[in-house]
């Protein structure tokens, strides 16, 4: 990470990561017919300040392209940017941090890599899962999937809003952001900020009307 970069960007592990996580997914965007920085200008037109790119099955170079050109237009934005799994291409792409798994990096060696302003955040699935993210140095735990969803593969049933408030309460204990994702739709996201997530990671619902610009709107709307 580089030193010149604007602190406000690089939320530590008590300040409050945007409402809306928008998740640029390369996969699901090239079927809906949007590459990965074309999408990520839709949102951020629409208004979302947290992003997240995720690309499973592309080459290290393309994914380091596309994060980052998304990246740079997203610190124009005011905004912040995660790779998912990749702690390498986030630092070279001077992105705001990196998301893992649980097969992936662990927290502290992700940190290592990306650095000690950078962000980490860890997905999560169940109660122990969560309590032993909070020992590591992570910026922010995810919980999920909160209701069943066949975009992102877990391995995990739907966990529901009772976890969420469960990893809410603990969370909340060390002033970490929890963030909630897997088949949040705009019908539902703002009961899930009502069980306790600071903010909603959405894949699909953004991309179901066709208008990824409008539907980031709506969701910021609607969770106002």
């Amino acid at each position: 990470m580089t030193d010149g970069r604007i602190p406000h960007r690089i939320p530590n592990p008590k300040s409050q990561i945007p409402v809306l996580n928008a998740i640029v997914d390369a996969e699901c965007a090239a079927q809906a017919g949007w590459t990965p920085v074309d999408l990520a200008d839709a949102y951020l037109r629409g208004g979302a300040r947290f992003l997240q790119l995720r690309a499973k099955t592309m080459s290290s170079a393309a994914l380091l392209d596309a994060a980052s050109a998304i990246v740079s237009r997203a610190h124009r934005a005011g905004a912040i940017v995660i790779v998912n799994d990749r702690a390498d291409i986030a630092r070279l792409a001077d992105a705001d941090g990196v998301h893992v798994g649980q097969d992936d990096l662990p927290p502290g060696d992700a940190r290592r890599v990306v650095g000690d302003r950078a962000m980490v955040g860890v997905s999560t699935h169940t109660d122990a899962q969560v309590a032993r993210a909070m020992e590591g140095p992570v910026s922010y735990v995810a919980i999920g999937p909160v209701f069943g969803t066949s975009t992102k593969a877990t391995g995990y049933g739907a966990i529901g809003l009772d976890l969420v408030r469960v990893a809410a309460n603990r969370t909340a204990a060390r002033n970490l952001p929890l963030l909630a994702i897997g088949g949040i739709t705009i019908e539902t996201a703002a009961r899930v900020i009502e069980a306790g997530a600071t903010s909603v990671a959405v894949i699909s619902d953004l991309l179901r009307t066709g208008d990824p610009e409008q539907r980031v709107r709506e969701y910021l709307r609607a969770l106002a």
